[in-house]
């Protein structure tokens, strides 16, 4: 299964790749041919690969926060979230690198609240001020447990985020809503009296992993 939004991107690569295949054909020089061959290969089997699109199956359980991204945990870490937390915060990121699956998914049920998009610079995902330097789309939900806030991050590769969210919609838990293209990282933001359940360096799932569960 591949996701909706890369059939444009697919259809582009095979229309190359087909190009590339035929071009080879009429050419008497062996090199040449396999070479052309073995690119088009890779170009539409890695663009394939990159917009696979997964099924997952979301924990059953309301006071939990799931991993919005596929990848690794770069950081667990306290901060002070002004926007749409207002206070003390803990925040997760996810480094997505391009192997990964890129679809990201709602963290939590509830209604989307906020929505900013900024303009930024384009500094590697997996530095610390990426968060705060780079292109960025941050997303907040409310629900009767508190809010949630997240935050799509553009990465140096990465050039395209998308989020096709709308303040005021009601979301599920592990529903598909975006992807940010070719290599990027996701920060997940939760009140303190959510508590981390991933560690530093820790492998999750979009839509699965279970990144916060609400204390007692």
């Amino acid at each position: 299964m591949f996701t909706k939004y890369g059939y444009t991107t697919i259809g582009i690569t095979a229309i190359i790749s087909f190009l590339l295949l035929v071009l080879g054909i009429f050419i008497n020089n062996n090199i040449a041919k396999y070479g052309l061959f073995a690119v088009a290969i890779f170009l539409i089997s890695f663009t394939l690969y990159f917009f696979r699109d997964p099924d997952r199956k979301p924990p059953v359980k309301d006071s939990i926060v799931v991993s919005p991204a596929d990848g690794k945990v770069l950081f667990v870490k306290e901060v002070i979230a002004e926007e749409f937390i207002g206070g003390k915060a803990t925040q997760i990121s996810i480094f997505m690198s391009p192997l990964n699956v890129h679809v990201n998914r709602i963290p939590i049920s509830g209604t989307v609240d906020y929505l900013e998009y900024i303009e930024g610079r384009y500094v590697a995902a997996f530095e610390d001020k990426a968060s705060e330097l780079n292109e960025r789309s941050i997303t907040g939900i409310t629900n009767k447990n508190g809010k949630i806030l997240f935050t799509q991050v553009a990465g140096f590769i990465a050039r395209r985020i998308i989020n096709n969210l709308a303040i005021g919609d009601k979301v599920n838990i592990g529903q598909r809503f975006g992807m940010i293209k070719f290599g990027s990282r996701v920060d997940v933001v939760a009140p303190l009296n959510w508590i981390p359940k991933v560690n530093k360096d820790e492998l999750v799932a979009a839509g699965e992993t279970i990144l916060f569960e609400l204390a007692e």
